[in-house]
């Protein structure tokens, strides 16, 4: 008798449009180890070429956006993905590319983390590149996950006498297109991180987070791939942006130095820790309310 073998499900598919990180600290390397991490299977369509380390960035390259199209129109033609995930993008060609290949697939989440600058400040997005982010991608974004520098410099206007508040630069989001604006706070100067989830009726969830010793190469990348990761799973926009916040808090506590600046955050923590067994799963199903 002939035994027929059944093929397992596929996980998750997340297709990442980002840039490459040789430290694997940031950009699409630190996508694929968290999406994975989180039991996803990552897909990816390279931006740019950067030469960086957990020092700094030295330069970046971006790839034609003819080649940006081919990359990820024939991933998206072969397997049916979950969610959409945006980091840095490189130049204004490839966002205007980008728009376009999302507009095809309006029905599959976007998240997109507008990397402006990297974590020693060295600059990724120029004007007219942030120009374009406003009218191509936020009206087609599902969640938005700047730091509150990003979120200032997105929603500035000619008008602003000083300088918004957070609250304000949210609604500007959400005004242009954006359906959630996660604003994250670890570059304000407060006791511990808040970040603040907005919809639009204003504040969905506030949290805080205790804020930890040291520099981190890729923190946002990797709560903006922990959030993606978890609503390609079946998440809710709010349950996604909890369990992300309490992964990615993991990941920065168990960071370490591989180089001479940045920590790199450890986004397999779990696999790796003696003392406790929890799986990523079940490290995400806490409420980060009850920290």
């Amino acid at each position: 008798m002939t035994q027929t073998q059944t093929t397992p499900p596929s996980p998750p598919l997340v297709l990442v449009f980002a840039a490459s990180d040789p430290s694997c600290g940031a950009g699409v390397q630190a996508d694929i180890l968290t999406l994975a991490s989180l039991g996803c299977h990552p897909l990816t369509a390279l931006t740019a070429l950067t030469v960086q380390d957990t020092v700094g960035v030295q330069s970046v390259h971006p790839v034609a956006a003819e080649l940006l199209e081919q990359q990820a129109r024939t991933v998206l033609e072969d397997m049916p993905v979950a969610a959409f995930k945006i980091g840095v993008l490189g130049s204004v060609e490839n966002v205007v590319t980008v728009a376009e290949i999302l507009s095809d697939y309006p029905e599959i989440p976007l998240i997109f983390d507008p990397v402006l600058a990297s974590g020693r400040g060295d600059e990724f997005s120029g004007e007219e590149i942030i120009s374009a982010m406003r009218e191509l991608l936020l009206p087609q974004t599902t969640l938005l996950t700047p730091n509150a520098p990003e979120a200032r410099r997105l929603a500035e206007s000619d008008d602003d006498e000083s300088e918004p508040s957070i609250d304000v630069c949210a609604q500007r989001l959400i005004e242009m297109g954006a359906q959630y604006v996660l604003i994250t706070g670890t570059h304000e100067s407060t006791p511990q991180v808040v970040n603040t989830l907005y919809g639009p009726q204003g504040v969905i969830r506030r949290d805080s987070w205790e804020r930890l010793p040291g520099s981190y190469h890729g923190s946002g990348c990797t709560l903006a791939s922990a959030i993606t990761g978890c609503i390609a799973g079946g998440a809710s926009i709010e349950d996604a942006v909890r369990d992300a916040q309490d992964y990615t808090w993991q990941t920065l506590k168990n960071g370490f130095h591989a180089g001479m600046g940045q920590l790199i955050p450890d986004r397999f923590f779990w696999a790796r820790d003696e003392e406790e067994t929890e799986t990523p799963a079940e490290t995400a199903s806490k409420d980060s309310d009850g920290k």
